[in-house]
């Protein structure tokens, strides 16, 4: 069933037309990635979608009853908001209705009024009819399959990262027939996409998105839109498929123009004879030619050129000795040794927040370590592609921003040419080399500090989530220079695919400041640790034990259970489960009785003692667990 049709849309931004007269659309159930070069207009096609612009020509109709939830590239947020507030700021009706509602039943609990009692009672009489009990429930789990576990947080006391995941929670949960999504698996790590796609494939209704995992695009989408050289073009199936159909339509497009050519060269043959136009037939071939020539050939898609070498790597390159580093009690890292070879393509894995940025920043000096020593060989240069942007000044220009490093630069053939040139290979043509570095896009951006450090010719690569905001286009380019680089690459990424073309050895955080450095990529390194989970888990336990202070092992070898201890951990589950039923049954009288103050008041004080019970069994039942 089609929920939305695109009708011969065009934007323009200044002189540059980002899309021009795209005409598509959208089925119910359809899961769809976009993809392009950066700057090429896929932001501003979702942003016409979800009706946040409005095209120049043409027009966007969607169904009457077609909801669209919408997720930004950099989505707005209230800094008072606490977590789960902000995942319920959507409008939809279903959202409105529970906000209404928990809103209402506050003032109630305060004083009573018949009418809104009455209310109450209809708001709950429409919450059971569209099933929406259970969407509180569905917020929390999808949030703490995202790693925010504390919904009480203010937003402003989030990081970057987490607040997008808040916002993606939000529009995830959020009922709608279109589901828009920017960049979604930004700042996820390895096992929170894995439960997006998961989501993702489990959602009936249709889906639009831009992202750059491969692997993501390649098991969640069934259908690939491309913006190629301001056209649009689609491709039933998932990515592997859509590569497939590109390599063919490349080949037709090439073998159309090669016939073009061979047309023009012998028309223009005959024309140089000195053909004159004094028959019909020759009137004809003449209007061919002229014909021919003034149509527009096949463009290819312009390519980022990345020829720009390293340094000369001396024989001693970075050393780590017995290393340690925490922050509070948090330990980051835990008595690590390693010497880089000359060969390494390290790929740094682990949840967000282990510490993976902080080995990082050990490197380049912006942190110092605990103990042990970081050695730095007198020949090597660091190139540091950092996760953010902030380092950048937006009112600069582009080129001024290139031309701090260098005005000239050598190539890989050992062509000379100029930051100009350099940054035109880059893709940054002469009005974007004098734009300001606020007026680009997030990709170009990226683009761009890449290019600055690579040109400063490093010869240790640090890459610290290079995937992020860069398009598949110029992270193919990426991928194929590393593979001829003649340094050392060591890159802290999610894109599974990025890490499995790239790395040939993984450093994996397991744990409590525990890193083990595998041989092989990453898929290797998951099967291997999914093969010895057990062991793996077991060992993170003795590095727990090996980390902790002597006096906390001292208390926890004297504190054995006794036999009265034992016999109550053997009931306490069950106990437990009777408090749970007994608030479960409590809940249900509450709604019941929603409309009788008195009861109400009753039912919440025997409500607050049980849940004081039940907060105390949970305590005991971690107390009992611990000293097992």
């Amino acid at each position: 069933m089609n929920i939305m049709s695109i009708e011969n849309i065009t934007k323009s931004y200044g002189v540059k037309t980002l899309i021009d007269n795209f005409a598509f659309g959208l089925h119910q159930g359809e899961k769809i990635g976009i993809i392009g070069v950066n700057g090429t207009g896929k932001s501003t096609l979702l942003k016409i979608l979800a009706g946040k612009e409005t095209p120049e020509t043409g027009q966007v109709v969607k169904g009457n009853h077609v909801r669209i939830e919408y997720l930004a590239q950099d989505p707005e947020f209230d800094p008072e908001a606490t977590v789960i507030e902000q995942v319920f700021k959507s409008d939809a009706k279903e959202i409105v209705l529970l906000r209404e509602y928990e809103q209402l039943l506050a003032i109630l609990s305060g004083s009573y009024d018949e009418k809104l009692g009455e209310k109450l009672l209809a708001y709950q009489g429409e919450i059971d009819r569209l099933h929406l009990w259970d969407l509180e429930s569905e917020a929390k789990a999808t949030l703490s399959k995202l790693g925010i576990q504390d919904i009480t947080l203010k937003m402003k006391q989030l990081s970057g990262g987490q607040r997008k995941r808040v916002a993606l929670a939000s529009a995830l949960i959020t009922p709608s027939e279109l589901l828009i999504l920017d960049e979604p698996t930004n700042h996820l790590d390895n096992d929170m996409i894995d439960k997006l796609e998961t989501i993702l494939n489990a959602r009936k209704e249709a889906v639009v998105m831009i992202t750059h995992d491969r692997y993501f695009l390649d098991r969640v989408t069934n259908r690939i839109l491309e913006i190629d050289r301001g056209r649009l073009f689609s491709y039933d199936g998932n990515y592997s498929y859509f590569l497939e159909q590109k390599m063919e339509r490349i080949q037709l497009e090439s073998a159309s123009e090669q016939k073009r050519q061979n047309l023009l060269r012998k028309e223009l043959a005959w024309v140089k004879r000195g053909a004159k136009a004094r028959t019909t037939k020759q009137k004809a071939r003449l209007d061919r030619f002229e014909a021919l020539s003034n149509q527009q050939g096949v463009q290819m898609q312009q390519q980022v050129d990345i020829a720009l070498g390293a340094s000369r790597l001396g024989r001693k390159i970075i050393e780590f000795h017995n290393v340690s580093k925490s922050f509070g009690e948090k330990v980051i890292m835990s008595d690590f040794t390693y010497t880089l070879a000359k060969t390494d393509r390290i790929g740094i894995i682990g949840p967000n927040g282990i510490g993976k940025t902080t080995l990082m920043r050990m490197i380049t000096g912006e942190l110092v370590v605990d103990s042990g020593t970081i050695e730095i060989g007198e020949t090597v240069r660091i190139g540091y592609f950092s996760q953010d942007n902030a380092h950048m000044n937006e009112n600069m220009r582009a080129i001024d921003y290139i031309s701090e490093v260098a005005q000239i630069v050598e190539t890989t053939n050992k062509e000379v040419i100029t930051a100009s040139q350099l940054c035109e290979r880059f893709l940054f043509d002469g009005h974007m080399q004098y734009s300001r570095i606020g007026d680009l896009s997030g990709g170009e951006r990226r683009r761009l500090h890449l290019l600055r450090v690579l040109m400063s010719a490093p010869n240790v690569l640090l890459l610290d989530e290079p995937t992020n905001d860069l398009d598949i286009e110029t992270l193919r380019r990426l991928e194929d220079y590393l593979d001829s680089y003649a340094g050392i690459v060591i890159t802290v990424s999610h894109d599974r695919y990025f890490l499995d073309r790239v790395c040939n050895k993984i450093f994996g955080y397991e744990g409590n400041g525990y890193i083990r450095v595998y041989t092989g990529n990453y898929q290797e390194y998951m099967e291997f640790f999914a093969q010895h989970k057990q062991q793996v888990e077991l060992f993170a336990q003795e590095q727990t034990i090996k980390t902790a202070k002597p006096v906390q092992i001292r208390e926890k070898q004297a504190n054995k259970l006794t036999y009265q201890e034992r016999k109550e951990k053997e009931t306490i589950d069950d106990e437990i489960e009777v408090l749970e039923l007994a608030n479960a049954d409590l809940d249900e009288q509450i709604v019941v009785h929603a409309v009788d103050y008195k009861k109400i008041q009753v039912l919440m004080a025997e409500k607050a003692k049980l849940e004081a019970a039940l907060e105390a069994k949970y305590e005991r039942w971690e107390y009992l667990q611990e000293r097992e």
